[in-house]
């Protein structure tokens, strides 16, 4: 692959990760019950309502799932793989691309649990003075991933173990579900389906 080309792949998967970034936002905010009121949950909502209300009509919520933002995120990253192994001289057939896009689109939303964890982590060491409207949020996104190992592993003399817990399960998860099933794309790409 050429400088170009590598320039072009890396432009690309940034600006498609984020892209699928806000759309997974978008679909884990109503499922966590933030405040909608937060001005973050309303820039997501608006930046994203565009392309979410016209679909809304043919995928509906199931609950609190938003189904057309999970779909619009797996489609940004299944044309995001596609173009990047293009650039790279390889056409991928429709059922790798669905295969790749999926294991990119779970890699990417226990990438973004993974770091808002962390970042919870890191800010619960300080007590701020003026409070973000980020930090109630990602403690909204991230509360239901801790609160299963805080059952697990009560908090000892006042430090809470669960963001390590959470953290070190998320990455066995890339390893144990993200890897396989990038794998088993490339293997259906290698055979041309």
């Amino acid at each position: 692959m050429s400088y170009f080309a590598q320039a072009g792949a890396l432009l690309i998967e940034v600006v498609m990760s984020l892209i699928a970034a806000l759309f997974l936002l978008r679909l884990a905010l109503p499922m966590v019950g933030a405040n909608f009121y937060n001005p973050i949950c309303q820039f997501i909502y608006r930046t994203t309502h565009g392309v979410i209300a016209p679909l809304r009509r043919a995928l509906p919520p199931v609950g609190r799932f938003e189904t057309s933002a999970a779909i619009v995120a797996w489609a940004v990253v299944m044309l995001k793989t596609w173009l990047v192994m293009a650039l790279g001289g390889r056409m991928l057939g429709l059922l790798p691309t669905l295969v790749l896009g999926l294991a990119d689109l779970l890699g990417l939303l226990l990438s973004i649990a993974f770091w808002l964890i962390l970042v919870r982590a890191i800010l619960s060491f300080f007590a701020p003075s003026q409070p973000h409207p980020a930090l109630p949020l990602i403690g909204q996104l991230t509360e239901p991933l801790l609160a299963p190992f805080r059952r697990l592993l009560p908090a000892a003399g006042g430090l809470d173990f669960s963001p390590l817990l959470a953290m070190l399960t998320l990455l066995i998860a890339r390893v144990l579900l993200v890897a396989p099933l990038t794998d088993f794309g490339l293997m259906l790409a290698r055979q041309g389906l």
